[in-house]
């Protein structure tokens, strides 16, 4: 089992939080980027998955919460359980207030702009079988172990497609 300071862990996320690249993601994604203002003191933000706020020329905004991996991997990490044993939901089975989480592996330069509704609808639908088939992955920190799954990113990208065709007025076939 992997051990954690979350101090420490937060250190590397905020240090990632002022990467160059992140800029670059969001204007690739977003041509019409206005503004990218990261957040980072704790509140109500925070608390609700969101890392940066995006604004376009339009005056639209949405929000991203950022996660980072130092390495490449085949998966996408869902953290279920942010306190496995008092029953702490994790980032995908709790509601948050982003519009996305933005999953980005350093080594490739590559990132995952996940919608955050669409994710959780695909976690709802399918997480039983992603637990019981995907790697879990326990992480202890100082007094608690969060827990979640690596789910192979085609796996997770075919749920994603198939969470947004939605049918209504008969049983799904």
């Amino acid at each position: 089992m992997i051990e954690h300071e979350f101090h420490k862990s937060l250190l590397v996320s905020n240090a990632q939080a002022d990467a160059p690249w992140w800029l670059e993601v969001y204007r690739n994604a977003f041509p019409d980027l206005e503004a990218a203002v990261c957040v980072r003191s704790d509140g109500w933000a925070q608390r609700g998955g969101i890392d940066r706020v995006l604004t376009l020329a339009s005056g639209k905004t949405l929000t991203v919460d950022e996660k980072v991996r130092a390495k490449d991997y085949p998966d996408i990490i869902l953290e279920y359980w942010s306190d496995r044993d008092r029953r702490i939901p994790g980032w995908v089975a709790k509601d948050l207030a982003c519009d996305f989480i933005a999953y980005a592996f350093i080594p490739s330069e590559t990132c995952y702009l996940l919608p955050f509704q669409t994710l959780r609808q695909s976690w709802r639908t399918n997480h039983r079988e992603w637990v019981s088939t995907h790697t879990r992955v326990e992480a202890k920190n100082r007094g608690y172990v969060t827990v979640s799954v690596a789910v192979p990113k085609a796996v997770l990208l075919q749920a994603l497609t198939d969470a947004m065709v939605v049918s209504w007025g008969r049983q799904a076939a």
